[in-house]
């Protein structure tokens, strides 16, 4: 492997996927240059209020009127507070062309890390069924590989980040290599019992999470300290982040240089022999731009923004991509629509409370269309994220009243939200803008994508079967509702550079690899080519570990 240029590989992005795509490369010989165009947040001290109450962060973290009143989109469906808002992109200096189109929630980080230092660690293997449903339900888009293809890797990645569950023998939820789960509360394990046994065949399970319920003194990593507090940070590396997993591992090999600050551009793209040749970026701080070679490129900006620089990387009075000979680049986006919840009460147990603050709770998984259509008027299915929690009494009146009130508890209660699969629709799609650029030079993203029947369906049963359950488990008071579903409000979003075998309606193959250009892979959310309904984290890390075994084994070959 050995290269006249400066680095042997380049990751763009530093989240789930950037960051297991430096450590495997570093690991197997490769010198390795990652870009973020985040600023840089060192694990520890880049986390200011790490484990710091309410009243020692500013406006008690709420974030203030004023700023929410703002043209500030982040501050209104972003879920920042101001302990975790310099982790979190300023659309204010960085927008995107949301006044245009249909309306999308495209909440991005803005620090090294991306979205692995504020996701919800929720952590599960796809079935056998994702790979397979939209083959079976004569959906557009043919995933290239199969549940086969992806086990051994998520096995490798779960032993390697820890990922806490139990096992369950489901055939429509895999179970992981899992650490003990994090014990259901009282009220849960009530839940369970009542529930499946007045609705056979639906199970309620701990929470797959990637938060450790065993230390890993290897990793230098410690149990988790049940604060619940992981958007702020975690100095103990309990969950799952590059900074305290994989940036460390790469880091130890002495083959990592880490650029921050640095905005990608475009891919540079030798069109005769049909290879990148290096990436572009502008320096946020100076402004200057450069160009930079290596023999691979991996792009893990996350789907949207590696959409964007796909999309970017085209020839001078061109406005189509060089890796774009499909016309599907920037197609088939997906997002999980969800904005359906319910909730009621658990009657009795007013003597138990809950001790900590577990930062997961139990789900539901999925139960419609399990091999096939039901006739229930829609393909696909969704699941159920939820837990039981107890709150303190509102305080009454003052002085000794209200503080004899503030040590009683109101009841139990359950609450519950669906997660829904969205199927893959051509005309989903993101653009560059005609003629609007960012700051840096390069286009805003225009979003044209929209839930459609199928999800809206969906969504209406989950509310029906949601309460359903709860009412016929004993809960007491069940309510339910329905908010606005806006695509890219669950930060689950999925393709615009989908897999597949054909070149002609794919821009990625079976390995993550540009039909247009063996030396570039695409290992984050866009290289989706459906949905499930289940969070896709694990999913990118598996394919990302598959992917750079894959890649390094071909530059060794060339």
């Amino acid at each position: 492997m050995a290269s006249t240029n400066r680095f042997d590989a380049i990751v763009i992005g530093s989240g789930v996927s950037g960051g297991f795509a430096a450590k495997e490369l570093t690991e197997k010989g490769l010198r390795v240059l990652m870009l973020d165009r985040g600023v840089m947040v060192e694990h520890g001290e880049g986390y200011p209020y790490d484990g710091k109450p309410a009243f020692d962060v500013p406006a008690r973290n709420i974030m203030p009127k004023p700023v929410m009143d703002s043209n500030y989109f982040i501050a209104r469906h972003g879920y920042v507070q101001p302990s975790n808002q310099r982790f979190y992109n300023d659309d204010r200096q960085n927008p995107y062309a949301y006044d245009e189109g249909d309306k999308f929630y495209w909440i991005r980080p803005g620090a090294v890390g991306g979205k692995s230092l504020i996701w919800g660690r929720w952590s599960f293997r796809w079935a056998p069924e994702d790979f397979e449903a939209n083959k079976r339900d004569g959906i557009d888009g043919v995933w290239p590989i199969g549940y086969d293809d992806v086990a051994p890797w998520y096995s490798y990645v779960e032993k390697y980040i820890g990922v806490s569950g139990s096992r369950e023998n489901l055939p429509y939820l895999p179970d992981s290599e899992f650490q003990p789960p994090m014990p259901m509360n009282v009220a849960e394990q009530w839940l369970k019992q009542r529930l499946e046994t007045k609705f056979p065949g639906r199970k309620l399970i701990h929470t797959r999470l990637s938060n450790l319920t065993e230390d890993k003194p290897e990793q230098n990593r410690t149990k988790c300290q049940m604060r619940n507090q992981c958007g702020n940070g975690c100095s103990f590396g309990a969950y799952f982040s590059t900074q305290a997993v994989t940036l460390p591992a790469a880091r130890a090999t002495g083959r990592l240089t880490l650029q921050s600050d640095a905005v990608v551009t475009n891919v540079e793209y030798d069109a005769a022999r049909k290879r990148v040749t290096g990436v572009r970026y502008v320096d946020a701080k100076t402004g200057q731009a450069q160009t930079v070679s290596a023999d691979l490129v991996f792009v893990c900006a996350s789907a949207m923004a590696s959409v964007q620089i796909l999309m970017n990387s085209r020839a001078a009075g061109s406005d189509r991509s060089h890796f774009d000979s499909s016309g599907t680049l920037g197609r088939y986006v997906m997002d999980h629509i969800f904005r359906v919840g319910m909730e009621g009460e658990v009657p009795g147990m007013t003597d138990l409370i809950e001790y900590g603050r577990r930062p997961g709770g139990v789900y539901i998984p999925r139960f419609r269309n399990i091999g096939g259509d039901e006739g229930v008027g829609f393909k696909r299915g969704y699941g159920y994220q939820g837990s039981a929690s107890r709150d303190p009494s509102p305080p009454v009146g003052f002085g000794a009243s209200m503080k004899q009130g503030l040590r009683r508890y109101a009841p139990w209660k359950f609450s519950m939200g669906a997660f829904g699969e969205c199927l893959p629709y051509k005309d989903n799609r993101v653009s560059l803008h005609a003629n609007k650029v960012d700051r840096f030079g390069v286009p805003l993203m225009r979003f044209d994508v929209r839930f459609r029947d199928n999800e809206l369906k969906m969504m209406a049963d989950a509310r029906v079967q949601g309460e359903a359950m709860l009412k016929g488990a004993g809960l007491l008071n069940v309510r339910s509702w329905e908010g606005e579903h806006v695509p890219g409000d669950a930060i689950h979003e999925m393709g615009g550079a989908r897999m597949g075998a054909d070149p002609r309606t794919s821009v990625l193959n079976g390995w993550s690899q540009a039909h247009d250009a063996s030396n570039l892979y695409v290992t984050d959310g866009a290289q989706m080519t459906s949905a499930s309904c289940v969070n896709p984290s694990l999913t990118y890390m598996a394919m990302t570990a598959r992917a750079a075994d894959h890649a390094v084994k071909q530059l060794r070959q060339a």
